[in-house]
């Protein structure tokens, strides 16, 4: 721990001396940090007339004229408290992030569409109205209840909400009045700037995206609205220090344990404030010459199953569009960045959190030229991580697995050393639930007990009646983790995940075989106990339904990809009343689930579709070991929702000292 201290401490110093040296030459903030030659005007007439943004623009527009047509909601004392009351974040944010959606779409309809007055006044009261709020933070951010502490406070939402004024500002500069402009500037100074400068705040050390968002906001706010050099020195110098512990985060491989969509969020906001930076040094402060950032950029590619599906764990979403203009930003960087195709690009409705700086780049730093292609195979060991996933293709479709070590102490933990994924044709057979509503209790003591965050929610055993538990001490130790042309397997010893008093040890083995005409996964594990368990279950975690499909002899647990007609025609009421039915139908079915066996059988062979042609797959198991039984719930996803999963729980029969079992997953 010294060495890292002395390392971080060594490398702050080397960024401090380029910095105080970088600021004698700083260079003029102006519009040319946004577009070619500063050329604004023809920039928004260009997109206009450019068909590559015609949905895009569409999109704002359309948010126009539904906003034009409702009053601006307001943030009222009984929202505000809500969260204090009853520990609930959704009813406050949605007005708060609708609130920040009309700011954006009144902006760049202005830039857009410069001689429509309607906008601009839309605008400007918006812009009012943001200035008047009692907080820029979330309540759920806040900690004390007297004014002074709330307004010393800075959490994500007022850091961005800080950093979206001070680009308006200079991109509107000529079309807002100097009363709204040098209000905006009085606001981000007191309620960003000051206390930036005069207080400690615990993210300042964080080694996740709070770091990289509330300092980047900030830093990137200074470079744009500070005049005074002196200070604006101070706050890039504990600017730097904040992304010098984000950046520590991140292992040699890149890997962002939080997942996709938040490495969309603080990586992003790093990427907006180093390009900031290095512009307004005029080249002198370069975070994308770090070999770490190089690295950390190619985790989007990593991270993708096939179309939108990604490896989702943590509290991650188990779909994700790409911020474009990112993507054509870090291609233009970095060689072996993959370039997304264009459908993956995120539409301007899809982010509910509204966020200016990713909305403004995917159209100024979208790149039309760069058409990007699909994601291809690839197998990919990340190491810091412990993750592997790989990509595979029979030509037709899309084949991908994910596997998980690590720790159960990560950023937006979950217990859930083991645990994997698996996708297919479009489908997402063996999933990671991924986040649920964001609540007091969901960062609380109760965390684990939410589906989706305990190891309940995974692809993991329960042993003896025992989940996985979370800490430091819960760690997956790599036996052996190999990618390679015919097959890769990830190894894993996860005795210490467990509290088990009678568990010895526990040794999960995952095999992607990659030579047939489509993958197959093998599962295998392997327990030594000290004394025979009163239970043992292996749990298989999915969001499609299972079926119970016998081929001859042989007893398999099928899962099949819904028909054309189940898929976006039924209405959420329809969805809750299958979800309803098909817990009474699986309740009442007592029937033994069986499963074939894994290695060297004859079960294993390609199941008979002349009867069905869906995407599907076959899990087989050992029916002298193991019965199954099938199980329904629901959990409480990200937008307050019930969504369905299912358990499909292999319970062994008659547990011994020492038990090895085989589940072997066919694509059909």
């Amino acid at each position: 721990m010294f060495n890292k201290k002395r390392a971080m401490g060594a490398y702050l110093m080397s960024r401090e001396q380029e910095l105080k040296s970088a600021v004698t030459r700083w260079a003029s903030v102006d519009l040319r940090f946004y577009y070619p030659n500063g050329d604004q005007r023809s920039f928004w007439e260009d997109i206009q007339s450019s068909g590559a943004y015609e949905e895009d623009i569409a999109q704002i527009r359309r948010e126009g004229e539904r906003l034009l047509a409702e009053p601006i909601p307001q943030l009222t004392y009984d929202l505000f408290v809500r969260f204090a009351r009853q520990g609930t974040r959704l009813e406050y944010e949605k007005v708060y992030f609708e609130r920040r959606r009309r700011l954006n779409t009144w902006a760049l309809l202005t830039l857009l569409e410069p001689g429509k007055e309607e906008y601009l006044l839309a605008l400007q009261e918006m812009i009012w109205t943001i200035c008047d709020e009692y907080t820029w933070c979330l309540p759920a951010h806040l900690n004390g209840e007297s004014s002074a502490n709330i307004r010393s406070t800075i959490d994500l939402f007022s850091a961005e909400t800080g950093f979206t004024l001070s680009e308006i500002r200079l991109l509107l500069q000529d079309r807002l009045p100097p009363l709204l402009i040098s209000r905006m500037e009085d606001e981000v100074a007191r309620r960003l700037f000051t206390p930036f400068l005069s207080d400690e705040f615990g993210w300042e050390t964080a080694t996740h995206n709070w770091s990289a968002v509330c300092a980047g906001s900030i830093g990137s706010a200074a470079l744009l609205m500070m005049e005074d050099t002196g200070k604006l020195e101070e706050i890039l110098l504990k600017t730097e220090r904040c992304m010098a512990y984000y950046l520590q985060g991140f292992g040699a491989d890149g890997a962002c344990l939080e997942g996709l969509g938040y490495w969309n969020y603080g990586f992003g906001y790093f990427v907006y404030y180093a390009d900031l930076l290095l512009k307004r040094s005029q080249g002198a402060m370069d975070w994308f010459r770090d070999e770490k950032v190089s690295r950390i950029a190619l985790f989007q590619q990593r991270s993708f199953l096939g179309g939108r599906a990604v490896v989702n764990f943590s509290d991650s979403q188990p779909e994700s569009a790409v911020h474009i203009g990112l993507s054509h930003y870090l291609a233009g960087l970095y060689e072996d960045f993959e370039t997304p195709p264009p459908s993956l690009r995120s539409a301007y409705g899809d982010d509910h959190c509204s966020r200016w700086a990713p909305a403004l780049r995917n159209l100024i730093w979208r790149d039309p030229g760069k058409p990007g292609s699909e994601w291809g195979e690839a197998s990919y060991y990340l190491p810091d991580a412990r993750w592997l996933i790989s990509r595979v293709s029979d030509g037709e479709e899309l084949y991908a697995f994910a596997a998980k070590g690590g720790r159960n102490n990560e950023p937006h933990n979950h217990n859930d050393l083991g645990h994997f994924i698996l996708y297919g044709a479009g489908e997402v057979w063996c999933s990671d639930l991924g986040c649920g509503e964001y609540t007091a209790d969901y960062f609380g003591d109760g965390r684990y007990s939410y589906d989706c965050n305990g190891s309940q929610g995974h692809s993991v055993p329960i042993i003896d009646g025992h989940g996985q538990r979370e800490g430091a001490d819960s760690e997956a130790v790599v036996l052996e983790a190999a990618t390679g042309e015919e097959r890769d397997e990830l190894t894993l010893e996860l005795t210490s995940a467990y509290r088990a008093p009678v568990l010895r040890e526990f040794v999960r083995s995952l095999e992607w075989n990659k030579q047939g005409e489509r993958p197959v996964l093998t599962l295998r594990d392997r327990f030594n106990f000290h004394s025979p368990p009163g239970s043992l279950v292996e749990r298989i975690v999915t969001r499609v339904q299972p079926e119970l499909k016998q081929l001859d002899d042989c007893w398999m647990v099928v899962l099949r990809a819904a028909g054309a007609d189940e898929q976006g025609e039924i209405k959420e009421q329809e969805q809750v009343q299958r979800k309803e039915e098909a817990a009474e139908e699986l309740a009442a079915d007592e029937r033994t689930w069986k499963r074939t066996a894994v290695q060297d059988s004859e079960c294993t062979r390609e199941p008979d579709l002349s009867m069905d042609d869906r995407p599907g797959l076959a899990i087989h198991y050992d029916p002298e070991l193991m019965e199954p039984e099938l199980k329904a719930y629901t959990f409480c996803d990200h937008d307050g929702k019930d969504a369905a999963w299912y358990a499909i729980d292999f319970n062994v029969k008659d547990p011994g000292l020492c038990v090895n079992i085989g589940l072997g997953f066919q694509f059909i």
